[in-house]
């Protein structure tokens, strides 16, 4: 039986190993190539400079031992990201359920909501909004709070279509209308990935979350 494990920089998965490039050899080359061609530059007789020719190739060396130091570098963060890294640390919030503002898939199966609404609100309405912002349901509610179970049926019976959705609160309380709340939905995860603002959520419908917009996870 194949198994994985995680030392430093090395991943080791069944019959293969990998193992993150040392960044020290070729940062330490382009260091001292910096030096040497500053060096050269500075001290070049003004009046017989440096050929323009071999200015260009090293000016090329120099651009390549940059590009390899970022590679290095590069390759070194996406090992460690993938085994006991960010990736790693989320990996076990896969088929788990987060709750979060953000818009959420739904297939005609009833979504579960977090409501928060204000003591002693006079009226309070639950509103929906397709992927595009626009409302396409408003629903009384009543002063409530917690979890609540949402069918996506409007007035008459008929469903809303599958797709991505999100919700609010408007309430109104001693005559005035309160600013609107964002209403939190859950939804599961089905697999995580990297982005530029760190480590995502992959929910179900392809919709995604930043780790750190999470409210709640649970079984």
């Amino acid at each position: 039986m194949n198994t994985s494990s995680v030392t430093g920089n090395v991943y080791e998965g069944g019959s293969q190993s990998f193992s993150a490039p040392s960044e020290s050899g070729s940062a330490d080359q382009f260091e001292m190539f910096l030096k040497m061609l500053t060096t050269q530059i500075k001290n070049q007789d003004p009046l017989n400079p440096m050929n323009s020719t071999d200015f260009a190739v090293q000016l090329a060396t120099f651009s390549g031992v940059e590009q390899q130091v970022q590679t290095n570098l590069l390759l070194t963060q996406l090992l460690q990201n993938i085994n006991g890294g960010e990736l790693g640390q989320f990996s076990n919030w896969i088929g788990r359920e987060v709750r979060t503002t953000s818009p959420v898939w739904f297939d005609q199966t009833p979504l579960t909501l977090e409501i928060e609404g204000t003591a002693d609100a006079e009226t309070a309405f639950l509103v929906t909004l397709d992927d595009q912002g626009n409302e396409v349901l408003r629903q009384s509610t009543g002063a409530i709070s917690g979890e609540v179970s949402w069918h996506g049926e409007d007035p008459s019976g008929n469903m809303l279509a599958t797709g991505f959705y999100s919700f609010r609160l408007e309430e109104m309380k001693d005559g005035r209308s309160l600013a609107p709340r964002d209403v939190a939905a859950y939804s599961r995860i089905t697999g995580v990935e990297l982005s530029r603002n760190g480590p995502e959520l992959i929910l179900l419908g392809g919709g995604s979350v930043r780790v750190d917009t999470v409210t709640a996870l649970r079984e």
